[in-house]
């Protein structure tokens, strides 16, 4: 089982900016946090249900709920999620934490 953290950015009211920030300053940042296993940045995301855009999906990933809690109560959590602050001045945002379990598919 691992932790997993998502955040769905919005299009941001000025692209050219978030993408200098996302890139310069927040994924920096967030590399430094302690236990983390990997970082996803997923783009052109095409909503299902719903006609908002979505701009950028980040997904982080550590072994446990514990290591992701104590990711983000460190001194390097605590400046990302102060830097997500940031970003929210461009775009609207939403996140969630879940643990995950991985299923196979079998041929049938």
């Amino acid at each position: 089982m691992t932790a997993r953290l998502i955040v769905v950015y919005e299009a941001p009211s000025d692209p050219e900016a978030f993408d200098r920030h996302y890139n310069d300053v927040h994924l920096p940042l967030a590399h430094r946090l302690p236990g983390l296993r990997s970082y996803t940045v997923g783009r052109n995301a095409v909503p299902l249900r719903d006609n908002r855009p979505y701009y950028l999906i980040g997904e982080l990933t550590w072994d446990s709920m514990d290591d992701l809690r104590t990711a983000f109560d460190s001194p390097e959590g605590l400046a990302a999620a102060e830097d997500a602050a940031e970003l929210r001045k461009y775009a609207t945002t939403r996140s969630m934490v879940y643990e995950a379990t991985e299923t196979v598919a079998t041929a049938g």
